[in-house]
């Protein structure tokens, strides 16, 4: 393509995409109507000059004419539903816009000339006023459709903004129901280790400041990558550690092909924090974390040493962190998640031990509520 007429094409374009829908309606419909039409009237005339003229002329007054039919319907007919009084105005209002186009093609005619072939001046006049009051009766009847169309894509888009606004909302309202919860947990946890473990508490308050800065980050990014989100976790495990000492022992492993998978923000934490939080105190505890992707599906499967009674998080009134996360499930993999809480024997190195399994399948991409 030569240089001049690439800038050209995309100033077309963009013209063509800055019209009103009514124009490039109007610009597309008219323009088939004027290629019909030309053919009929060759047929008619058995001269191709002759037609083209008329159809040249004629065609811009039909446009008009229809310009001026939608402002008189916007004044006469308001809404998109078609009564049998409706139906009467349209009627009325297209014969006449026929007859003006018919006084306009009899006048071209007079001045030119030109006559149809073996027709009587009843049918120059007759058949013309019937075609154009069928043509314009047909254009207002599309008219109306594509109103009715306009207005339920403009009711459909505010019905989704207005979705989209409280889904926000309830997404910030869940984010703040667990981060003062988590962050009132941490800084008890550093403020035990200042006195006798300085270097321990300082490397706390380092690992809470990625968490939180984590955190921060995602209320303006309600979806991020899951390796984001093991970040977290893993500052959050850290800060775990740090307290509990050789009484907690966690692993958290992810697959490489799940790494970049779009996952909801500060999801996976609260179920880490039950783990953690309810898991067996009776001489250590074990966290284990697999995040992998299986059938397309991302799979994440937390386990931790104890009883699936204390699981649950009922004693107390601590069961905020599973409530948060069935209603976040709902809110951003509507029927697109599983989530399952299990209990299951020991391993081969602590067959004794029951273990609470925590599986979570999502499906598809989150909804970001943005």
């Amino acid at each position: 393509m030569p240089p001049m007429q690439a800038p050209l094409k995309e100033k077309v374009r963009a013209w063509w995409h800055g019209l009103p829908l009514f124009w490039q309606a109007q610009i597309i419909g008219w323009g088939l109507f004027a290629v019909v039409d030309l053919v009929n009237r060759q047929l008619t005339y058995h001269s191709f000059p002759i037609a083209l003229a008329i159809t040249v002329m004629v065609c811009p007054v039909l446009v008009l004419l229809s310009t001026g039919l939608r402002a008189v319907y916007a004044r006469t007919i308001p809404g998109t539903r078609l009564s049998t009084a409706s139906l009467a105005i349209i009627v009325a209002f297209s014969t006449a816009s026929a007859v003006v186009v018919v006084s306009v093609v009899a006048g071209i005619r007079q001045v030119s000339g030109w006559s149809i072939p073996l027709w009587h001046p009843f049918d120059e006049v007759a058949v013309p006023l019937i075609h154009y009051s069928f043509v314009l009766s047909g254009w207002s009847i599309c008219y109306f459709w594509m109103r009715a169309e306009l207005d339920r894509r403009a009711d459909h888009q505010r019905t989704m903004v207005a979705e989209a606004e409280a889904l926000r909302a309830e997404i910030q309202q869940l984010r703040m129901q667990l981060d003062p919860h988590f962050l009132f947990n941490a800084l008890n946890g550093v403020a035990e280790e200042i006195p006798e473990h300085p270097h321990a508490a300082l490397a706390m308050m380092r690992d809470l400041t990625d968490y939180l800065r984590h955190s921060l980050a995602g209320i303006d990014t309600p979806v991020v990558p899951v390796h984001a989100e093991v970040a977290s976790l893993a500052a959050y495990l850290r800060i775990q550690e740090a307290r509990f000492g050789k009484k907690l022992r966690t692993h958290l492993h992810t697959d490489h092909a799940a790494s970049m998978r779009p996952i909801a923000n500060f999801l996976l934490q609260p179920l880490v924090e039950n783990a953690v939080k309810h898991g067996a105190r009776g001489g250590h505890l074990e966290v284990g974390i697999n995040i992998a992707l299986v059938a397309n599906a991302l799979k994440v499967v937390i386990v931790n040493t104890g009883t699936l009674d204390g699981a649950t998080g009922r004693r107390r009134g601590r069961g905020i962190g599973l409530k948060n996360v069935r209603r976040r499930l709902d809110v951003h993999y509507p029927g697109r998640h599983t989530f399952t809480l299990s209990e299951a024997g020991g391993d081969a190195e602590h067959p004794s031990e029951s273990r609470v399994v925590a599986t979570l399948v999502l499906e598809g991409e989150p909804c970001s509520g943005s």
